[in-house]
């Protein structure tokens, strides 16, 4: 311990906001969207805060307001400077703090910004700085805990002390990404060191989907992270892949690697840069991929089942609106579904007329209903379905889940019947990940098990784990939408250039990108 902290406990706060946020998506967040956590519930999200921890005796932990969202369309200016003035106020009023645990996700999108993590880490900073520290001395730390889908622009990390984020895709880590930036910022605290910080941005910009640790080259690019981080004079090493969604001078991949040695940093971020650019073009989908219409024939025909479907360029939990009937388009245009030879259920699109509607007439009644299509207009606009309520239930009897951070709030929802698809609205976005998200009713579903259908067709991406393992097959459908696959069909125009892969030739005559880093100093103690 240094002299100032030897004979007393630590304070350190908690706090930060997290939404990933698609500028291609006409869904805009506002602090509805947002789960805010504050006292004592705050605190109980973690293990390591909890009194039986290992840091109970050395850590105070300070809750402030932890505000996070299911990803959407950009935060409404109003809104956002709603969540950054309470986090920003409640660090002035907690007092003298050491430093902050910054849970944050980093590729929020605001209304009128183009770097909002930055300003909100600018505010988070000046308000730590004027609160001080317990002992006069020195500036509160930052350590900020990321998803590997953030961005990190320069502007951003020159404020942070200390950076990480999830180094699995799906982010079977995130609560240990969480911990890692506590425990991070513990030690430096204890040890009296601010560490430098060796940043570089890659102009790489692709999507999660093809970025996933399930497969090469990202699978060995993530593992040898630890690797590096166990070096002497090492703290940390990051590698953002960036948010493919998002039409921002920022977003692109990122390497940050912290430690007391600056050189030794500096090295080992250019050399784990330079091999994702070398990489870039190794990078592939996930999964099998197809166009909607050919994703649907392999299922029908396939003999494997359940046979899942990625709606991927509606999914909600990368950004998109949630709303589109593209892929209920698709699925009741294939006779084998219309008549019901084959059995299909498409969980997730968002219509609370729709579901309102269900629910006046009640179960067993047969509806015709203008299905989606009303926020994400430009993609087929609403289908209308005539089929049979045969599940409804109320968001009362949900019960609020907790995942990776994000949540799942309650939602309305209704099943609908037609030929052999079973078709599930809800009031609001909402994910399907689990098959608790089908089924309930103790955790809230409609009683519907995905697994005893041929077809499953899901607004996702990449398979979370328990659709993963449910799967006998799947394929990803390359479907339209806000947080559409196909980057160039977006209209990206604001992005730094030159980037791959909309620049996928512009290095090929030279020795590639400048992808020297630039060591960030400690921030003054």
């Amino acid at each position: 311990m240094t002299p100032t902290t030897a004979n007393r406990r630590l304070r350190i706060g908690i706090g930060g906001i997290g939404i990933e946020s698609s500028t291609f998506c006409p869904h805009r967040s506002t602090t509805d969207d947002f789960r805010r956590t504050r006292g004592q519930d705050l605190l109980d999200r973690y293990t390591w805060t909890q009194p039986g921890s290992d840091l109970a005796a050395t850590v105070e932990w300070v809750p402030l307001l932890h505000a996070t969202s299911l990803p959407g369309g950009p935060v409404e200016a109003q809104s956002y400077l709603t969540l950054k003035d309470e986090l920003v106020t409640r660090i002035r009023n907690a007092g003298p703090l050491d430093g902050l645990v910054y849970d944050i996700h980093g590729a929020m999108s605001v209304v009128g910004l183009t770097d909002a993590e930055a300003d909100l880490t600018e505010a988070v900073r000046t308000a730590l700085d004027s609160v001080g520290t317990p002992d006069g001395t020195g500036r509160p730390m930052i350590s900020a805990a990321m998803d590997l889908h953030g961005n990190v622009s320069r502007r951003f990390a020159e404020p942070v002390d200390l950076l990480t984020a999830h180094r699995l895709a799906p982010h079977e880590d995130a609560w240990e990404t969480r911990e890692r930036a506590a425990r991070n910022l513990v030690r430096c605290l204890l040890d009296g060191t601010r560490p430098h910080r060796a940043w570089v941005q890659i102009p790489v910009l692709l999507p999660g989907e093809k970025t996933s640790t399930r497969l090469e080259p990202a699978k060995s690019l993530y593992a040898s992270l630890a690797d590096i981080e166990r070096l002497p004079g090492i703290l940390d090493a990051a590698l953002w892949v960036g948010y493919a969604w998002a039409d921002e001078p920022r977003c692109q991949a990122a390497v940050v690697v912290t430690g007391d040695d600056a050189e030794r940093a500096a090295t080992e971020a250019g050399q784990l840069a330079r091999r994702y650019w070398d990489a870039r073009r190794d990078f592939v989908f996930v999964g099998p991929t197809g166009t909607a219409e050919e994703c649907v024939e392999r299922a029908v025909t396939s003999t494997r089942r359940p046979f899942l479907i990625s709606d991927s360029g509606d999914n909600p939990t990368a950004g998109g609106a949630g709303d589109l009937a593209y892929m209920l388009r698709k699925l009741l245009g294939h006779d084998a579904i219309r008549t019901g030879k084959v059995t299909a259920v498409h969980p997730g699109i968002t219509d609370p007329a729709a579901v309102a509607q269900c629910f006046a007439a009640g179960v067993g009644a047969q509806v015709t209903l203008s299905v989606g299509g009303k926020v994400d207009t430009h993609h087929g606009g609403p289908y209308e379905l005539t089929g049979t309520v045969v599940a409804l239930q109320r968001a009362t009897d949900r019960k609020d889940r907790a995942e990776g951070g994000a949540y799942d709030r309650g939602v309305d929802m209704a099943a609908v019947r037609t030929g052999g698809l079973t078709v599930i609205l809800v009031e609001r976005r909402k994910p399907f990940h689990t098959l608790a998200d089908f089924m309930g009713p103790e955790e809230g579903g409609l009683g519907i098990d995905p697994r005893t259908y041929d077809i499953v067709a899901v607004k996702i991406g990449y398979l979370e784990p328990e659709l993963y393992d449910m799967a006998a097959d799947w394929l990803l459908a390359l479907t339209p939408g806000g947080v559409d696959q196909d980057l160039p069909r977006l209209g990206h125009h604001r992005v730094a250039r030159p980037l791959y892969p909309f620049d996928e030739d512009a290095y090929d005559a030279g020795e590639g990108p400048d992808l020297t880093p630039v060591v960030l100093a400690p921030l003054a103690g």
